[in-house]
């Protein structure tokens, strides 16, 4: 299986802009640019998608692991904040809730750590990850 995204860039860095989509059409010609990325202006950039990435890959990740151990969630909700610094990607934190009535509270732990560690996308980021678990039992 492939995934595919496209991106191009006019200009130079401060002033210039850039549009990216994906190969889905999930997402297309998406306005990115100096301001989007390194200033507050209202628009996304590259680490905002790696962190919607990994929150969403990590919830998969743990839905599949909490399976394995018998257990099924009513819901999980992953909020990932990026720190990027020095023009490097340095930590991912994970901030989940897992709702799983009558679940056990260590077999919740041991699903959340096993989908930190195997989660593709955690296995892509050269970073620190951090979890950030509370659950609803």
């Amino acid at each position: 299986m492939k995934r595919t995204a496209s991106a191009a860039w006019s200009g130079n860095l401060k002033a210039g802009h850039g549009r990216f989509s994906v190969g889905s059409g999930a997402i297309k010609n998406q306005k990115y640019d100096f301001r989007t990325r390194f200033e507050d202006e209202p628009g996304t950039n590259p680490e905002e998608l790696i962190a919607a990435a990994h929150a969403a890959c990590f919830s998969m990740a743990l839905s599949a692991q909490l399976g394995e151990r018998g257990i099924t969630p009513e819901s999980i909700e992953t909020t990932c904040s990026v720190t990027f610094e020095e023009l490097t990607l340095k930590r991912s934190v994970l901030a989940t809730r897992i709702t799983a009535p009558g679940a056990d509270r260590a077999k919740i732990d041991e699903a959340a750590a096993a989908a930190k560690a195997g989660c593709p996308i955690s296995k892509v980021l050269n970073l620190e990850i951090a979890l950030e678990l509370e659950s609803v039992v």
